[in-house]
């Protein structure tokens, strides 16, 4: 980017833009924001946005799912306002309870075909993004042995229908 005021763009070119997702703070303190702000591109759909990062509080939404979003003039922002559909990649998030537990799991995200980010202010933290073709099951089988064992908590924040369908006991309906 050649200027401070200009967007940045996706990889096929299209604008970004930040839409404020509002969180409810619990008793607790969690989240530790009352907004977070996710990247968007606009589609030809009008006030609708497909969401280009993988959040980090907002339970939910996932890389690519569509959103709608209202523009909030006081706030001089674009702010959600309903979810509209799925992308089929799904959101996970894993808390480090053992700061030696991280590379096992990073390898593994990275051999399964997942991304992930960590905040800077939140360094035990992973958002996890699990894209539509990777085997969930066997992924989260995985990761709560993990779990057991006391190295991580991890949050399935947002799956998505593909990987529903993976982790549902045979038998089970809907």
């Amino acid at each position: 980017m050649s200027q401070a005021s200009e967007r940045p763009v996706s990889a096929g070119g299209a604008k970004l833009f930040k839409v404020a997702f509002d969180l409810d703070v619990d008793a607790s303190g969690w989240p530790p924001v009352s907004v977070e702000r996710l990247w968007g591109e606009k589609t030809d759909v009008r006030s609708e946005i497909r969401v280009v990062n993988t959040p980090f509080f907002v339970s939910g939404i996932a890389y690519g799912d569509l959103v709608q979003v209202r523009p909030d003039h006081e706030r001089r922002e674009l702010v959600y306002d309903h979810f509209t559909e799925e992308s089929g990649h799904s959101t996970v998030r894993v808390v480090f309870m053992r700061d030696e537990a991280r590379g096992a799991v990073e390898q593994r995200l990275t051999e399964s075909g997942c991304d992930w980010e960590t905040p800077r202010q939140f360094e035990n933290l992973m958002a996890v993004d699990v894209p539509p073709d990777v085997d969930y099951a066997t992924l989260r089988r995985w990761l709560l042995e993990r779990v057991d064992g006391g190295g991580i908590e991890i949050q399935e924040s947002a799956l998505s229908q593909v990987h529903r369908t993976q982790i549902r006991p045979p038998g089970a309906a809907g």
